[in-house]
């Protein structure tokens, strides 16, 4: 069997997750609830073993490396981290409906890869050929996973106090929103899943610098990557400093939080497509 089959039955599993989810939030059954988590928990344990299997072939076929090289394995590694931090809210906290915004991330990002990417497995250029290369992107895309999650989380926060702000919204949305945790709740996860996230990007850019200076000899060149690594960077760190220093909970808190990933976003995909660099090799 081969990572191909088992990157389809993840995709086919967090597909499956996602519609489970939208049922729960539509009739709030409990079991569907968990069926969606289960699902969830299916689609990274084939991704695990998916992974597993195209390190193998990699070796296989002569190039012998992680698969964290190009755009699908990293686009791949990154849905997988997502569903990793959501396994980590959902079994902690026990708050299904999460999931809903959640494992649709996963599910774009393991769809886009299936279906809009070279999946072929391809030698490892100079500059990636170093150990840094697991140290700097494992702790990366962990950080932008659980930006992810505040992210999803954020959206939760802002529709559930929209609805309370709203006096006349309907019952149909008032029997959704029940189902929401509390908007403390949802603030205090927020904060929770960027405090997991920023130590860890730190410890990317860290990484990545001292892999920039083993590949090109400066820690830190201002390529394109390196600029916007920097931006999610001072966007988190205001994010937390904003809230110890200032008081920022509540929509301010979610909407940073928001902005905050989009600019991850921009970070990883944007700059890799978009603009030329000494990460170009990442587009590929």
């Amino acid at each position: 069997m081969t990572s191909s089959l088992f990157f389809n039955m993840t995709t086919l599993a967090y597909m499956a997750s996602m519609v489970t989810f939208f049922i729960f939030l539509a009739g709030k059954n409990k079991t569907v609830g968990l069926a969606g988590s289960l699902l969830a928990y299916a689609g990274l344990a084939l991704q695990t073993v998916a992974i597993g299997l195209r390190w193998k072939e990699s070796y296989d076929v002569g190039f012998g490396h992680a698969p964290l090289s190009n755009l699908y394995e990293s686009v791949v590694f990154f849905s997988w981290t997502i569903i990793l931090i959501y396994l980590f809210i959902d079994l902690k906290y026990k708050y299904r409906i999460i999931g809903a915004f959640v494992v649709p991330f996963a599910l774009l990002g393991m769809a886009w890869a299936q279906l809009g990417l070279n999946t072929g497995i391809e030698p490892l250029v100079p500059a990636l050929q170093s150990n840094w290369l697991l140290y700097h992107v494992i702790t990366c895309f962990l950080g932008y996973a659980a930006f992810a999650v505040a992210c999803g989380v954020s959206i939760m926060y802002l529709l559930k106090a929209s609805h309370e702000a709203n006096a006349s919204s309907n019952a149909s949305a008032g029997g959704i929103m029940t189902m929401f945790p509390p908007t403390r709740v949802l603030d205090d996860l927020n904060y929770r899943a960027i405090m997991i996230g920023f130590p860890l990007l730190t410890i990317g850019i860290i990484t990545g610098a001292a892999w920039a200076n083993y590949a090109w000899g400066t820690y830190w060149s201002w390529d394109p990557k390196e600029t916007w690594s920097l931006i999610v960077w001072f966007i988190y760190a205001a994010f937390l400093h904003a809230r110890f220093t200032k008081g920022w909970v509540g929509k301010r808190a979610a909407w940073l939080s928001i902005i905050g990933f989009a600019a991850t976003i921009f970070c990883y995909l944007g700059v890799n497509l978009f603009l030329s660099g000494l990460h170009s090799y990442g587009g590929k």
